[in-house]
């Protein structure tokens, strides 16, 4: 056993910033499980139901705070060896109708909270594919494609990875399109969406089908998440794509992937109109792979998961519109 694992066993004293969103309160639910002391902080602009579980552990900590004050993140950052910022404005539509709320929140925190850590202090950070903008045709975007961002969520993340870097004691790792279940559910994620629009429509319209994009299971960048804290040496001062290479495929690809397991669902493809998001690139996560971490939950297990919860369960959603 290397140094670092045994060193992992001393349980870390972590601060996840927007513990109650829709990756926050998954990852704080697996940390706590293996027993590390978690400060977990929210505005809770949804409500608290999706942290609610984690008020029986001892080791877990909630403060309803905002972190754009420096005051207050100084004080959250006092005796935290490892900060999740995943408080942020997520997805284009979100950030187009709060530009200045996204702005903020995405980019101006992320500057204050490099100006107040430690130089020992470790921060894991997720960003975006969506810094890739538009991929060539028949080229995978690696970490070393030039960030071509064609929304304002795309910019402000990727901006911000520019100032993580700036730490020199940081890891970045570039999401792909996140899917399958949260405490705090979402549907307006492509995957989830098509599974949710599909059970209560019985069609999908396609716009711009040929448009490609990268995934990964909720569950996986859980896993990748704590898989850096566990081996932060090897790790630390890079970016990393993260997303399942099996699941890079064009929207019509996914649509039929549903369709597999709705089998009663009609695909329409409307043309002569344009999809909101214009994202389109292929992504290689060759990078993390070689240092050991592999995203290994399906798309036909996520769609299958997603079917149960949206038809078997009332489940509240609370979606980044």
């Amino acid at each position: 056993m290397n140094v670092e694992r045994k060193g992992f066993n001393m349980k870390k004293k972590i601060l996840i910033t927007g513990v109650a969103g829709f990756i926050g309160s998954k990852l704080a639910t697996e940390l706590l499980n293996k027993g590390h002391h978690v400060l977990g902080v929210d505005i809770l602009k949804y409500d608290s139901t999706s942290i609610n579980h984690l008020y029986r552990f001892k080791n877990f900590i909630f403060l309803k705070e905002d972190i754009s004050k420096p005051v207050i993140l100084k004080k959250l950052l006092k005796n935290v060896e490892f900060i999740f910022p995943l408080a942020g404005l997520v997805g284009a539509p979100l950030c187009e109708k709060f530009k200045k709320e996204a702005v903020n929140v995405n980019l101006n925190a992320i500057k204050l909270l490099v100006k107040l850590v430690n130089k020992n202090q470790k921060i894991i950070y997720p960003t975006s594919n969506s810094g890739y903008g538009i991929g060539q045709k028949n080229a995978f975007c690696n970490e070393e494609t030039p960030l071509n961002p064609i929304s304002l969520y795309g910019r402000t993340k990727s901006m911000a990875e520019k100032e993580i870097a700036k730490h020199k004691n940081y890891i970045s790792f570039r999401l792909a399109t996140v899917f399958g279940y949260s405490y705090r559910m979402r549907s307006d994620l492509l995957v989830n969406n098509f599974v949710k629009t599909a059970i209560d429509t019985k069609k999908l319209d396609i716009f711009e089908p040929h448009f490609r994009r990268n995934y990964i299971h909720i569950d996986d960048i859980v896993k990748a998440f704590i898989f850096s804290i566990e081996n932060f040496s090897k790790l630390k001062n890079n970016v990393f794509n993260l997303g399942l290479s099996s699941a890079n495929i064009t929207k019509y690809e996914l649509a039929k992937k549903v369709k597999k397991h709705l089998k009663k669902v009609k695909i329409r493809i409307i043309k002569n109109k344009k999809d909101p998001d214009q994202r389109d690139y292929y992504v290689s996560n060759k990078k993390i792979e070689k240092k050991g971490f592999k995203a290994s939950v399906s798309l036909d297990e996520g769609i299958l998961e997603l079917q149960k919860v949206f038809t078997n369960s009332d489940v509240k959603i609370n979606n980044n519109y």
